[in-house]
């Protein structure tokens, strides 16, 4: 069970949720919206991996950071960059023993993804 969430500050709903939806394969577990025309705040989840997304200022600010540990970052990268998502950073091995590549969200959030080379 993930017992932190993650929140990330998205300035656009409609390309934070392109980005994560579509390309990356995350699904809105919920969302709210206190009347339309404000701020929208998600969760969402892939494989087990939980993250709020808000729109509202005052949460947390653009350009933060989440670590994804994954069992295979060489399959995920592929499935990643055939639905167009172009990578920061390549998947390569690490001095540290994690294979891992970086993303880049629309709001300037990085997404490292990442596998132990020897677990």
């Amino acid at each position: 069970m993930q017992t932190v969430v993650p929140q990330l500050r998205m300035t656009d709903a409609k390309k934070a949720m392109a980005f994560y939806i579509d390309q990356l394969g995350f699904s809105v577990d919920w969302q709210h919206q206190f009347e339309p025309g404000l701020p929208l705040f998600l969760q969402i989840t892939r494989d087990g991996q939980t993250l709020f997304l808000s729109g509202h200022a005052g949460d947390c600010a653009p350009g933060g950071a989440v670590y994804f540990w994954v069992p295979d970052a060489d399959a995920l990268y592929t499935a990643f960059t055939a639905k167009g998502v172009k990578p920061l950073k390549p998947i390569e091995d690490m001095p540290w023993g994690v294979r891992e590549f970086l993303l880049v969200d629309p709001d300037h959030n990085k997404l490292r993804f990442g596998t132990e080379l020897n677990p």
